[in-house]
């Protein structure tokens, strides 16, 4: 594999199915992951390990082009949903930019998960887990799901895991753990999990609006 994850790739490429860990056990899924790319010595030693540039299959050989394009519509809208949720908590909109946010690090992955075998004729037990149950550490990630598959779920306040099925022409918004802690606990971030119960090769693209890469903020002043 040409475009392999690893340590000298700064953490980007391709993960093959259950190279990707959550909590100690090995998720069904394989992926692209990406990140905002980091020339040599623009954050340090902080930043040393995931200097690099993203790398992206050959083909199709617009693909390249077609991700950063999208990216950057994701970038904006992030930017966007997070400077509402500024004046929702009684802020400026730009409470969560300069120092906190105002040049946001960025985390993709491009993910699929294999359908459901069938074992003399009946579907092995809600598959693997494609991806465990966990939180997501950023402000928030925007999830863009395959049409016509429901494999999302999220965990509600009763403790019940709730399918996040997939509304074309929508994004899931995902609450991660840093925007918990600016916010005070009013924003709460979203346990979830991927179990693909369908036949089908589930495909998702993640997109992950994080803080600045030397943001050491905590909890926001406008609460």
């Amino acid at each position: 594999m040409k475009i392999k994850l690893s340590p000298a790739a700064g953490y980007r490429g391709y993960q093959r199915i259950g190279e990707n860990i959550t909590k100690g056990i090995p998720d069904m899924h394989e992926a692209i992951d990406c990140y905002r790319e980091i020339t040599p010595g623009m954050y340090g030693a902080l930043g040393r390990v995931i200097e690099g540039v993203n790398q992206w299959p050959h083909d199709p050989p617009y693909i390249k082009a077609l991700m950063e394009e999208y990216i950057s519509f994701c970038t904006d809208l992030s930017r966007k949903i997070v400077r509402g949720i500024a004046l929702a908590l009684g802020g400026s909109a730009d409470e969560f930019e300069g120092e906190r946010a105002g040049d946001a690090f960025w985390v993709l992955r491009v993910i699929g998960y294999p359908g459901v075998s069938n074992t003399n004729g009946q579907n092995a037990p809600e598959n693997d887990i494609g991806c465990g149950a966990h939180t997501d550490y950023g402000l928030v990630t925007l999830v863009n799901q395959d049409d016509g598959i429901t494999a999302l779920q999220v965990r509600n306040q009763s403790g019940e895991w709730i399918s996040a099925p997939p509304i074309p022409g929508t994004f899931v918004c995902n609450i991660g753990d840093m925007l918990k802690i600016w916010s005070n606990g009013i924003y709460d971030s979203t346990l979830h999990r991927v179990i693909n119960s369908s036949p089908k090769y589930r495909v998702c693209v993640a997109y992950f609006y994080e803080p600045n890469f030397r943001c050491c903020s905590g909890a926001s002043r406008c609460l």
